[in-house]
């Protein structure tokens, strides 16, 4: 199952079969006889693992329209029943991937490497971490998405920059990262199609809660950008997809397992989602704090993570030999002002201006209706009331108000006084004064106080 990095794999689909061809020309053809989606789904439906060319042929038939959504929507159902074993899900990661492109990179290219995040409310570390590990002498493609439910997305987040471009072609992302060192983009549209089929199809069949179909989703993509190495950030808490760290586990093995199969060194840490990561949320109020982390005056937890998951892909690709020197290397970097210089060259070279700046909206403050100390947090109604204020979308189609969000002014374990200032939210005022009560029930205060939430739960290394 393991390729090569920098090899360029592209699909070559015909009626009754499936052909892989490499970069080095030599050509791997999958010899099928007589296949029946039926005995797929029925293999499935009854629990059996399903073999690495039955998932081959299922997906580019699929991609190609030889099989139709009822029976994919079939398949998806009888996966999210039964589940399916490592190996499964790695074959199905890869079917996706070789239904479209995979980046290509020179053979002296530095290492490939990149960050995944299950999602969060505040985590903009993808903003500061992408320049500062360009400045480590790795390369970063980086490939966001967009927000999903009460977790904001990236993409959504720079697009809050006057003039940036996300919607960049595979050659663009190629050149950018050459000139510049990083990028951060959407997924084109030959960008592992196949996923982009079944996670719509998946969004209207209640089968998006499946951690192969979730892990063949994520990696798919990621693995399209020809890795050296990754790094999964997989959360869990109040404001996460993963509610309880059992389940997160899960998902971070599943991940962690799949990208070593395809022969990228990879690794996961499962973070804490109790409350929001910094103290911004929202498109450009996210913005604005991933730049001031950038130029010194960050949050000590936003700063903490980022440090703590840029030194595993460090170290993984052999651009640092320890986890310490790896972590003083991005210090150095965000002390010396050099992350910011990158940043502000990834910016101009995706066409983002960014001196003009989007002011946020009025702001106005939630209050403390007692005194006693932050015991617990409902983040992802926090997530909700950025939506409602129209920093989200409910529908596809929606327009996003890149200039309303939330400041919190706490977090669990601090004491609060009475009358003392929580959030402090931008938005209109009739706008605050809708989501206000959600954000006073979201916000816990009791007589004691509670232990402070350890930020990074666990961490697993590469094999």
């Amino acid at each position: 199952m393991e390729r090569g990095c920098r090899e360029a794999w592209l699909p070559v689909v015909g009626q009754g079969a499936m052909a892989l061809l490499r970069s080095n020309a030599d050509l791997h053809t999958v010899t099928i006889m007589d296949f029946s989606p039926t005995v797929v789904i029925a293999a499935k439906r009854d629990g059996g693992a399903l073999s690495r060319r039955q998932i081959a042929e299922f997906i580019a038939g699929y991609a190609a329209g030889r099989i139709a959504d009822y029976q994919m929507a079939a398949l998806a159902m009888a996966i999210y029943l039964q589940g399916m074993n490592s190996e499964e899900t790695a074959a199905l990661t890869e079917a996706m991937l070789d239904s479209g492109d995979t980046l290509a990179w020179p053979g002296d290219a530095p290492p490939i490497v990149d960050k995944h995040s299950t999602g969060g409310v505040g985590d903009k570390v993808s903003l500061v971490l992408a320049p500062l590990l360009a400045c480590c002498g790795v390369w970063v493609p980086m490939i966001s998405g967009r927000g999903l439910g009460p977790t904001g997305g990236t993409l959504d987040k720079l697009e809050s920059i006057p003039g940036l471009r996300v919607d960049l072609t595979n050659e663009e992302i190629q050149t950018t990262v050459a000139q510049v060192g990083c990028v951060i983009a959407g997924a084109s549209a030959r960008i592992a199609p196949a996923d982009r089929k079944l996670y719509a199809l998946r969004d209207v069949t209640a089968t998006v809660a499946s951690i192969p179909l979730i892990t063949a989703s994520i990696m798919s993509k990621k693995l399209s950008e020809g890795l050296s190495g990754l790094v999964l950030d997989v959360k869990f808490g109040s404001g996460s997809f993963m509610k309880t760290m059992e389940q997160a586990r899960a998902l971070a093995a599943s991940l962690a397992d799949t990208g070593r199969r395809m022969g990228v060194a990879t690794s996961a840490q499962l973070t804490n989602m109790d409350q929001p990561l910094g103290r911004m949320i929202g498109n450009r109020a996210e913005v604005d704090e991933a730049i001031a982390t950038l130029q010194g005056e960050g949050p000590d937890d936003l700063v903490a993570l980022t440090t703590s998951l840029g030194a595993d892909l460090l170290v993984a690709v052999g651009a640092a030999p320890s986890l310490q020197q790896a972590a003083t290397m991005l210090e150095d970097h965000l002390a010396a002002g050099r992350g910011w210089e990158k940043f502000e060259q990834m910016i101009a070279a995706q066409g983002g201006d960014l001196d003009v700046r989007i002011p946020l909206a009025p702001a106005t403050e939630v209050l403390a209706s007692r005194s006693g100390f932050v015991d617990r947090i409902q983040t992802e109604q926090l997530g909700q009331a950025v939506i409602e204020l129209g920093g989200g979308r409910k529908l596809i189609t929606d327009k996003i108000d890149h200039r309303v969000g939330l400041e919190m002014l706490v977090k669990i374990g601090d004491p609060v006084d009475r009358g003392q200032p929580l959030v402090r939210v931008f938005a209109d005022d009739g706008r605050a004064a809708h989501v206000r009560p959600r954000i006073e029930a979201s916000i816990l205060v009791s007589d004691n106080r509670p232990a402070r939430p350890a930020l990074i739960a666990e961490r697993t290394g590469m094999t």
